[in-house]
């Protein structure tokens, strides 16, 4: 699963972003990552882990010719579901353009944006009512896990 997912993170942030592949292939060993498949084809991916704060959410990347058609969201709905009984706060750091996406998922802003591997971003959080839901998985795709 590790290539499928570094080629689509490679596209997405190293290529269109310009985001430096040291940068972006950290921490790799102690994160749970997600792979995305439409048609048998790997079409996004995502991953989490354990920081000091929390469940932190990263390296959520579509491939340009699935996006804004709610491939995104299924797979954040993925990763959600999955992290959600683990009763700690779920947090994620967001580009600018991304925000509004997160919050349409239930995610809210916190504290001022900061500047990581070039980009700014805001740090978000999962409402802490919703940790511990039991979110509907019927319409989630296909993912393959660690």
């Amino acid at each position: 699963m590790a290539e499928p997912a570094c080629a689509i993170r490679k596209v997405v942030f190293v290529e269109e972003q310009g985001i430096a592949a040291a940068l972006e292939y950290e921490h790799e060993e102690e994160a749970r990552h997600y792979l995305l498949f439409l048609n048998d084809k790997p079409i996004a991916t995502a991953r989490w882990r354990e920081t000091e704060k929390g469940i932190k959410l990263e390296r959520f990347a579509v491939l340009p010719q699935f996006r804004n058609c709610g491939m995104g969201a299924l797979l954040l709905q993925a990763v959600l579901r999955d992290v959600s009984p683990a009763q700690k706060m779920i947090y994620l750091h967001a580009q600018l353009r991304a925000v509004p996406f997160y919050e349409r998922n239930g995610f809210c802003k916190v504290g001022a944006p900061f500047t990581e591997a070039g980009k700014t971003h805001l740090m978000m959080k999962y409402p802490e009512s919703a940790a511990g839901l039991s979110l509907p998985d019927s319409r989630l795709p296909h993912f393959l896990g660690p």
